[in-house]
Formats: structure tokens, C-alpha cells, sequence
């Protein structure tokens, strides 16, 4: 609860600094919703052209594109400050933290919380609620429920990238611009169920990291495209991918040392 209380602090704060500035922040949020905006036009020009993908309708794609959206924005805006973990290295400002009482992995997660992404998750609501509507599923208590999951596991597969991509910062002191293929990339890949890019993508996006596993095999047992309802519960197992990013995290700590300034 002390930890509860106190990420909250830190949320009211950063959220009155931003509304100091609030044409900024009003310009910075549509700024958000029209990148998002632009991206499902692309989708819905190319649905209307097309109609289907693999068997998947147009509400079932905006369907499958908002969970994976609104999981990468909530892990945006929770988690940004791992994403950005290289410039507080760089500028005295972890060495800080350090001195500071507590986990310093939660510090860290409360010294930046990017607001801004209201925009970009406004936008995936919208699409969520036509595809939950428009996309002729059946709803049920439990594909409510996996549905949830999916958001959920999505935001801690992509938190986890974001503090994988921190813990490496330990070593580099800079930060590796191939990760953004797992975050970014993984947005834009996320479009559209990753099996129409071939089992080898989707084999590495299973077993490697787990996006189908809160992404595409959950939502075959949400359109009803197979009969194995263990499926629903495969985010589940995608949420544990934060042990390992946590684990990392911890040996990086231990090796790092202070850049002096």
C-alpha cells in the first residue's frame, strides 16, 4: 500500500508539471491520436480493398490492432522512463536514485510517467469497443476475461522489452536502437494477427518473445478459429516474461558502475 500511495505522489505531480504547459500538453495528445489515426486509415483502406486476412474480418482485425495498441501505449506511458533509462544514466541523474531509500527499480518507474499517450490510447479504446461490438463475437464471462488478459499480458511483455532495454543500458551506457524492433515494431506488426507473416515469425513471437502468446492464440479462442480453449489463458504464461527482464535487471545492477556525472 506505502508503495501504492507513494507511485501515486509521483503521478499527481508529474501530472500538475504538464499542466503548466497545457497547450502543450492538448497539441502533444492530438499529436498522439493523429499518428494512431493515420495508422487505421492504412488499415481500413487496405480491409476495403481486401475485405479479409487469413479469414479474419475487418472488426476482427481493428479488433486484434486495438489490444495490441492500447497494451504498447499503457506500457508507454507506465514504463517509459526504462525506455529513456539511458539518459539518466548519462546524466547523474540514477546514480541519484541509488541514493535514494527503496527499490530502485520502482524509483525509476515513477520518475517518468508519460501522460501524453492519453491521445494514442483514446484512439485504441475507440477501435476497441468497434471490434468488441461490430466483430459478431459471442461475448462470454470468459472471453471477457481473456480479453483482459490479453491487454494485461501484452503491457508486461512490452514493459518487460522496455526494462530489458534499461538493463542492457547498464553495460552500453547507451542505448541499442535494435530493440526498437520489439517495441515499436511489434506496434506495427501488431496490426494484424502475426500468423499472416509466416510460421517463422510467428515461431520467434512464440518462443522467443511471447507476443502471439498474448496476441494471435488468444484471439483464435476469441473469434472462435479453434477449439483449443486453453488458448484463452495463454497471456497468462506471456506475463511471466517479466521474470527474466527482472532478473537481467538485477545482474546489470550489480555490474554497473557510476559514469561520474
Amino acid at each position: 500500500m506505502r508503495a501504492i500511495r507513494l507511485y501515486f505522489r509521483f503521478f499527481v505531480i508529474q501530472l500538475k508539471s504538464m499542466m503548466q504547459h497545457k497547450a502543450s500538453f492538448f497539441f502533444t495528445v492530438l499529436g498522439q491520436f493523429l499518428v494512431s489515426f493515420n495508422v487505421f486509415l492504412g488499415v481500413t483502406f487496405m480491409m476495403e480493398r481486401f475485405h479479409e486476412v487469413q479469414g479474419f474480418t475487418y472488426p476482427e482485425v481493428l479488433l486484434c490492432f486495438s489490444i495490441t495498441l492500447m497494451a504498447y501505449t499503457l506500457a508507454e506511458t507506465f514504463f517509459r522512463s526504462f525506455d529513456t533509462f539511458n539518459q539518466m544514466i548519462g546524466n547523474g541523474e540514477f546514480d541519484r536514485i541509488l541514493l535514494r531509500p527503496g527499490s530502485c527499480i520502482f524509483l525509476v518507474l515513477c520518475s517518468k510517467i508519460e501522460l501524453t499517450r492519453i491521445g494514442r490510447l483514446l484512439q485504441a479504446a475507440v477501435m476497441l469497443v468497434y471490434g468488441v461490438t461490430k466483430s459478431g463475437i459471442i461475448w462470454t464471462p470468459m472471453r471477457a476475461f481473456t480479453l483482459f488478459l490479453m491487454i494485461l499480458g501484452g503491457t508486461l511483455v512490452f514493459a518487460s522489452i522496455y526494462i530489458i532495454f534499461a538493463s542492457i543500458c547498464f553495460f552500453t551506457l547507451e542505448g541499442l536502437e535494435f530493440m526498437n524492433v520489439f517495441t515499436d515494431g511489434a506496434r506495427e506488426y501488431g496490426k494484424y494477427p502475426v500468423s499472416i507473416y509466416g510460421k517463422t515469425v510467428l515461431t520467434i513471437c512464440t518462443f522467443l518473445v511471447p507476443f502471439a502468446l498474448f496476441q494471435y492464440y488468444p484471439f483464435l479462442y476469441l473469434t472462435g478459429k479453434t477449439v483449443r480453449d486453453w488458448y484463452a489463458l495463454l497471456p497468462i504464461p506471456a506475463c511471466l516474461f517479466l521474470i527474466p527482464a527482472a532478473c537481467l535487471w538485477r545482474f546489470g545492477l550489480s555490474h554497473y558502475q557510476s559514469t561520474g556525472s
